[in-house]
């Protein structure tokens, strides 16, 4: 008969150091991982615009007069895609949807190629501190609408806002995250409507144009999302609903935006703003896209979706773990991995032997799940047994990386 005075499950995950990082998508739902899409990806080191994932103007809209979206004033250099607001020698007039407009402001615009539906979006940026937007939104083409005579279009907000300091109209939109949600909403009489969800908000005494901050969408479904920002606890919405239970119900484009507001909402950039090279530009340091796979699917990562987005280890949310007392125990935990690594469950008893051993591949990603770890025999009296996980480097075994400990209150 084996004697278990306590056991020990040592975690041992093999593969190359980790690099500590303080962003990432929420935790997953039970069975399911979070996986980087590359298709909206990008930690822009390179010297110019992947045009593989990436338009540098918008492919519908020139711009909100008086500025106009202009691909000169996109670039990626220094670790950044640097989208600059600048004054135009003279007045440009652009014939556009069906009249001459009149523009005298450089503004830009870049746009995804590909269309992204539900899942979790970040990025992390500083605003230029004009009065022109940094902005991380999604919109959608024209569909039909639920009547068959109608249409309607989705628009998603993660992030608006302007980096401007001082009193002007439109300040307080210059600090914080402010996400909406439109539906945009042409009847059968041909009436445009914007209807909106209630927006998220999140306060903070500090200009967007002071330093850089993480802002986060999670696009749960058609009904849902829930908004990130920083190190905050997360706020949530509900999409407007009247017209159609699936407001949002199709794939979006992703945004990257800087434009012009219009006065008198916001006051328009003076010449000097726009002349300042310190003040004029929007830094956007990444952007990053996540989907939903299941815990044990296998995927295929491409080269640019292997970067060292987390700090990799298996953990446990709590200190101690009760259960009934059993030879089968549903051991909750989650993971971190930035590539496939191999976990070793091994089992041991108070004497330090190894009377079990189990492995399991974590696929990349961000995981919550339950392993179910069979011992060979029922307790008879109630105990608590301590858990262990140590992570450790493949070509250096006795380099633990992590550790974390959880006690297993076993009852009768």
């Amino acid at each position: 008969m084996i004697r278990c005075g306590f056991i020990c499950i040592l975690f041992m995950v093999y593969g190359v150091e980790a690099q500590v990082a303080s962003v990432g998508p929420p935790k997953p739902p039970l069975g399911k991982r979070w996986v980087l899409n590359p298709d909206f990806s990008d930690e822009f080191n390179g010297t110019e615009l992947d045009t593989t994932k990436w338009l540098n103007y918008h492919p519908t809209w020139i711009g909100r007069p008086p500025g106009l979206f202009m691909p000169s004033q996109v670039s990626v250099k220094d670790g950044f895609l640097q989208i600059k607001g600048e004054k135009m020698k003279q007045d440009t007039i652009v014939h556009a949807y069906g009249k001459d407009i009149v523009f005298n402001i450089k503004g830009g615009a870049v746009v995804s190629k590909k269309a992204a539906f539900l899942g979790y979006y970040e990025c992390r940026v500083k605003a230029a501190a004009t009065s022109m937007s940094t902005t991380f939104w999604f919109s959608g083409n024209n569909v039909t609408g639920p009547k068959g005579c109608d249409q309607y279009s989705q628009e998603w907000d993660i992030q608006e806002c302007i980096g401007k300091q001082g009193d002007f109209k439109g300040s307080y939109f210059a600090s914080g995250m402010h996400s909406n949600a439109h539906y945009w909403y042409n009847d059968c009489e041909g009436e445009r409507h914007d209807y909106r969800a209630s927006q998220v908000r999140f306060e903070n005494e500090e200009v967007a144009s002071k330093d850089f901050h993480v802002y986060g969408g999670w696009w749960r479904d058609a009904l849902h999302a829930s908004y990130y920002y920083d190190n905050r606890a997360p706020k949530h919405q509900k999409f407007f609903d009247s017209i159609s239970s699936k407001p949002m119900n199709t794939p979006m484009y992703m945004r990257l935006v800087c434009e012009t507001y219009p006065f008198p909402w916001i006051s328009l950039p003076t010449d000097e703003e726009l002349a300042d090279d310190t003040k004029n530009t929007v830094y956007y340091d990444w952007v990053r896209g996540y989907e939903l796979v299941d815990v044990h699917e296998s995927t295929t990562l491409k080269p640019e979706a292997l970067i060292k987005i987390y700090d990799e280890g298996v953990y446990f949310e709590q200190s101690v773990l009760q259960v009934k007392s059993t030879n089968k125990l549903k051991i909750p935990l989650t993971y971190k991995a930035n590539v496939d690594r191999t976990v070793t469950l091994k089992l041991l008893n108070e004497e330090g032997k190894m009377v079990a051993q189990k492995k399991f591949t974590a696929h990349a990603g961000y995981a919550n799940m339950e392993f179910d770890f069979e011992l060979l025999q029922v307790p008879k009296r109630s105990s608590n047994y301590k858990l262990v996980s140590h992570m450790c480097i493949k070509e250096q075994k006795d380099q633990i990386l992590d550790i974390n400990t959880i006690i297993i209150n076993l009852k009768n």
